[in-house]
Formats: structure tokens, C-alpha cells, sequence
């Protein structure tokens, strides 16, 4: 169970009967909720949100995906090239580790010297 703390708000008038007796779950939601507005502006991350909630990341980004709120604030052309400029940065990284591993380049000391000067 998660410490708790009472903080008053002030709500709209006829809301709070709403408020009221809430099950679990939607308390929980509740909660994330009031904590989303800190995620958007990067106040929070998802992973410290859920942490204050008392519940795994993966079970906070389910109540949100839930509400149609997307853990991705991308399109998915963004996304595709952030995929393909990923993919182009491992292949360049296997490249550069296959090459050290098989001796296909040279790093004389004089380099390292020049380099470090």
C-alpha cells in the first residue's frame, strides 16, 4: 500500500458528488489523472508517476492507453524514422565493432598521441 496525504481542491460546483465513493481502480485512475498534466510537460516521467502511484510503469501506461491517452507522442512517420535512423545506427555500430574485433583497421600510437594532445 502506498502512503497517502489529504489535499483539498477546489472543484466545480456538483462535482464532488462524483468524488465520492469511488472503488479502487478508479481511484486509481483518479490519481493518474491528477498526475498526467506533470508527465505532458515532462515534470515527471511516466516511470516516477508510477513509482508516487505505488504501481509499475507498464500498469500506468495501460490506465492511460485505456483513456486514449498514447504513451507515444508520435506520428507514425516519426516514429518510422526514428526506427530507421535507430537501424542505421546499429548497423553502423556493428560495422565499427566487427572491424576492431577482426583487426580490419589500424590505430598507430602517433595517432593516440596526436589525438590526446
Amino acid at each position: 500500500m502506498v502512503a497517502t496525504e489529504t489535499v483539498t481542491i477546489k472543484v466545480p460546483a456538483g462535482m464532488s458528488k462524483y468524488l465520492n465513493n469511488m472503488d479502487l481502480e478508479s481511484e486509481l485512475t483518479r490519481y493518474a489523472l491528477l498526475l498526467y498534466p506533470a508527465i505532458l510537460n515532462q515534470t515527471i516521467s511516466h516511470g516516477g508517476a508510477a513509482e508516487i502511484l505505488g504501481i509499475r510503469k507498464s500498469e500506468l501506461i495501460d490506465i492511460y492507453d485505456r483513456l486514449g491517452y498514447s504513451y507515444l507522442d508520435m506520428t507514425m512517420d516519426e516514429l518510422d524514422s526514428e526506427l530507421e535512423m535507430f537501424r542505421q545506427l546499429k548497423k553502423k555500430r556493428l560495422q565499427n565493432d566487427c572491424c576492431f574485433r577482426h583487426n580490419t583497421i589500424s590505430i598507430s600510437p602517433q595517432n593516440w598521441a596526436y589525438r590526446l594532445a
